[in-house]
Parts: structure tokens; sequence; C-alpha cells
């Protein structure tokens, strides 16, 4: 499955950012295509974006379906979806995926937890994983608090399987770096909402370009977890980024949390204007070749991929 990347990244799922549009172009761009399968409106999203990526692409998708919603009725439908659809990979986030586990690998697909701690890391593992995506501080949408000098190699010593380093990555040497500290692959998300293809307002878009990452602000204000977002978007919202609500900030009627205010890495320091998919992905690989790559990443995909047989 990994075998064609044009590089070891993966598009983050993304709620309200990610599409069918922008999956498909980084699946043929050649880097994991990632989907914000539990913010889907309707079923029928949901099935449009299998079926947006039903043709074979250099890169396989990965949907994120939270595993607390897997156990709900909606859930239920969406993982019937793809199992129909067989999608080889689904990425588990903010519960326990035992019941995800078995249900995924019922139709051959693998299941990768997206963890803050070491302790939801262990527990993960407990539960049959097939891989971890650490999400670190910097990371935009729901963030982890530990730097990734510490928590990627902390993982290592006891996990040996597909791992996946998200936070604050926008370029080729935060790639590279990635993969240094014991990643397989490293994780974008903010920088592929600054693409044509996502689905985002082009405000979110325009607001990236303009931040800074001293403009970026960690709370857990608007919808209980904590997650970074742009200082300015929460101003426009009537929040005062510098004093934010310890329980649960009112917004405007007709406002929604991710749709109108605006969430986003630290990253945005890295990140000067909009590009479509394709074109980021061929400069990020370029830059990538030119820092000298990471000799092996593509030999050692090969031994996680031959790990699941």
């Amino acid at each position: 499955m990994f075998e064609a990347l044009e590089l070891p990244l993966m598009c983050a799922p993304m709620s309200f950012a990610s599409s069918p549009a922008l999956a498909r172009a980084c699946s043929q761009a050649g880097v994991v295509a990632g989907w914000q399968g539990g913010s889907a409106t309707s079923d029928r999203e949901f099935a449009e974006y299998l079926s947006a990526l039903a043709k074979p692409g250099r890169a396989p998708p990965i949907v994120n379906l939270p595993a607390r919603m897997a156990l709900a009725d909606e859930g239920a439908k969406r993982l019937a979806l793809l199992a129909q659809a067989r999608a080889p990979l689904v990425l588990s986030s903010i519960g326990d995926p035992a019941r995800m586990v078995e249900r995924v690998h019922g139709w051959g697909g693998r299941v990768i937890q997206d963890v803050t701690t070491l302790r939801h890391a262990e527990k993960a593992i407990a539960a049959g994983v097939d891989g971890l995506m650490l999400t670190c501080a910097g990371a935009g949408g729901h963030t982890g608090l530990l730097t990734p000098f510490a928590f990627v190699p902390a993982v290592r010593r006891i996990w040996d399987g597909l791992l996946i380093v998200a936070g604050g990555i926008a370029e080729a040497r935060g790639i590279r770096g990635a993969l240094g500290l014991g990643a397989d692959l490293a994780c974008m998300g903010t920088r592929f909402i600054a693409t044509p293809e996502s689905a985002v307002r082009q405000e979110h878009r325009d607001m990236i370009a303009a931040a800074g990452m001293e403009r970026i602000v960690p709370s857990a204000a608007l919808n209980g977890v904590v997650a970074n977002w742009i200082a300015d978007s929460l101003a426009e919202a009537g929040l005062d980024p510098a004093n934010l609500p310890e329980g649960r900030a009112v917004l405007p009627d007709g406002m929604r949390a991710w749709r109108d205010v605006f969430s986003a890495g630290q990253s945005v320091g890295l990140i000067e204007g909009e590009l479509p998919a394709g074109n980021l992905v061929a400069q990020l690989s370029a830059d990538f070749t030119a820092l000298g790559g990471a000799p092996g990443w593509r030999e050692r995909l090969a031994v996680v991929e031959a790990g699941w047989s």
C-alpha cells in the first residue's frame, strides 16, 4: 500500500477542511490521503468520499472515525460503508479502539490510533491497533502537549510498528526531522488547509497565510478538548484570545467551532500562501531530496506492511 508514495507523508483528516477533492489530489500526488469521516454532514457525503477514492491512486486513503462514534448508530452506518469499500486504513481517536480493530480487521483493513500521551499509546497497543499517530505539541485542531523529541523515542521503546508523527510540520525539514526521531510517516494538517482543494472558507486560508505562530492560542473553551485556534478568528467571534473562559465559550448564533472559528497549528509561521495540493507535494518532495531525504524510509514501510500479513 505504501510502495508508490512520493514522500513519507500523510495529509491529516481535518474537520471542515477535508474534502474528496483534497483527498484525491493527495492520493494522486503520492501522500496518504486523510479525510475526517466523523464530521461528514451525511452518510451520502461519506459515501461520496469513498467513491472519489475508488479509482487507484499512488497513495492509500485514511478515514478518521472516532472510536466512541463508531459505537453509536451513526458510526455503525459509516463503519458499514467502510467495510463495503474495504477501506485500507482507518484512523481511530478519542476512545477505546478495541471494537474498531475487530471490525476493521474483519475486512482486511488496518487501524491507526491517534494518541497524545504515553499511557494512551500503551492502551492502544494493548487493544491490538496496527499503528499509532502521535499528536504532539504545536498540532492544529485537537493538539497534544508533549514535545516529539521526548514522546517519539519513548513510544519507540515499546512499539516497533507503524508510527506517524504530527505537530507543527509544514516543511521538508520537518518531515526529515520526524523520521530522524523514529517516525515512519510525518503528518501535515495546517499546510494542507492552505490549498484550494480544502473545503474551508477562503478567510481561513487567508488567515493561515497571514498569521504567525505567536497568534496560535491553545484552549478547550470551544469544544471541551484542548485545540489550537487562530487568535484573530477568536476575536472575530467576539472572544478575547488572552482571556478565554475556563468553561464552554458561547459563540454568536449560527457560528460553529472549526467551521467559523478557525483552527491551525504552530506551523502557520512557515506558510506564506495558498498552493494547490499537487504542487505542494512536488515542492516538498524536491526540498526533501535536496536535504538528502531519509535513507531507508521506503524499505522500513515495506517491513511494517509485511508485518501486517
